[in-house]
């Protein structure tokens, strides 16, 4: 069995290791003829209106899947007229545009902040329904922290107004959250639902660095988790969706309010590589290739330190129990991820223990997770 992967980044490239285990050959598609999943699979580098090419991607597949949500519309369409893209090119429509997503799950009653098209003839217009502070998003083509901003005053506003242009932008309601947390949930061709527990995560100039993961220890922790899974219940049943979903959300008290969603494997589940008894990335191969999903039982306590721009030294990281190393094979640049490290252990206390050395052992130093760590261990 094969199939075809648009995108031959870290996403794509762990698809591709999770498939060969399961007697899955995968072949990706990337334009750039050094994309890192070509090291460990078959790469065909074209540009994605590069026809011809693509016919050679589909040739042989039982289906196309995608691991980034900004391959063009027109290539996921050209595609889907000629063999299964799972997820449908609609799920990649809609989660392209940050507006179109928003009103989707609105119309679903997934709750979200406040938010408005901002129309460049008439910008205040947006305040009147968002408010400020504020922040402001290019609609298309945003990721890890990438085109958005806050602003606190009206010249703030009008100023990344300025700086976004000639981009389609929102205007989103600001947020003073309690904690950003995600839920990943996974459809298969048949229907089967499976969802994995919420994740906490931890930020730092817009990049994910730190997501923490803990099964439902209260009420309250269970609560948040059958909230979340509704709203994706919601989301994969109106679309038919097939693969792997993520939904990130902010938490202010016992609400969640959801912020974007990825129709793809996604960072804050590196983490079920080695913590869940399937991972994120063998459950999307499962269910896009109509095999039964696999457990997303916890295999114990669980965190993920995303290594970004530099790699720490490798045997520190190498002699800490019950961390795993992965790297995606690329070199260093400032905000680049370069691979993550996932860390297990059967007690909170020890996952704990073993966050706070991996952390000083890569030189990452975030607060948040640092108070979160010293809550936790009470």
């Amino acid at each position: 069995m094969k199939i075809g992967i648009l995108g031959g980044g870290q996403l794509g490239r762990m698809l591709a290791l999770a498939a060969y285990p399961l007697g899955i050959q995968a072949e990706l598609y990337d334009p750039s003829p050094d994309a890192c999943a070509g090291q460990v699979a078959s790469l065909l580098s074209a540009p994605y209106d590069d026809h011809a090419t693509l016919a050679r991607l589909a040739e042989g597949k039982v289906c196309i899947t995608y691991e980034f949500e900004n391959v063009p519309i027109e290539t996921a369409r050209w595609l889907a007229e000629r063999i299964p893209v799972r997820p449908t090119p609609r799920a990649l429509e809609l989660f392209q545009d940050r507006l179109y997503e928003k009103q989707f799950l609105n119309s679903i009653g997934v709750p979200t902040p406040a938010f408005a098209p901002v129309d460049p003839h008439c910008p205040e217009a947006a305040l009147e329904v968002v408010g400020l502070p504020c922040v402001v998003k290019t609609r298309r083509f945003g990721y890890d922290g990438k085109g958005q901003g806050v602003a606190r005053t009206r010249e703030e506003f009008h100023t990344l107004l300025q700086q976004l242009q000639p981009h389609a932008l929102i205007a989103e309601a600001f947020v003073a959250f309690d904690r950003e947390v995600s839920v990943l949930g996974v459809r298969s061709l048949s229907g089967e639902l499976a969802f994995y527990p919420l994740v906490e995560n931890h930020h730092r100039e817009g990049i994910l660095r730190v997501s923490i993961v803990n099964p439902p220890e209260t009420p309250t922790d269970d609560a948040l988790w059958r909230t979340a899974t509704d709203y994706l219940t919601r989301l994969l049943q109106t679309l038919e969706y097939v693969g792997v979903v993520a939904l990130e959300m902010f938490q202010v008290g016992t609400q969640l309010l959801a912020n974007e969603v990825a129709p793809r494997v996604h960072n804050s589940g590196h983490w079920s590589i080695e913590g869940a008894e399937t991972s994120q990335f063998e459950n999307h191969v499962r269910a896009i290739t109509g095999l039964p999903l696999g457990s997303v039982a916890l295999r114990g306590y669980s965190a993920m330190v995303n290594l970004i721009g530099e790699l720490p030294p490798i045997e520190a990281v190498l002699r800490i129990p019950n961390a795993h190393l992965h790297l995606y094979g690329k070199s260093p640049r400032p905000g680049r991820k370069l691979g993550h490290i996932t860390i297990r252990a059967d007690t909170r206390a020890e996952r704990d223990a073993l966050l706070r050395q991996t952390l000083e052992a890569c030189g990452i130093r975030l607060e948040s997770v640092l108070a979160a760590l010293s809550t936790s261990s009470v």
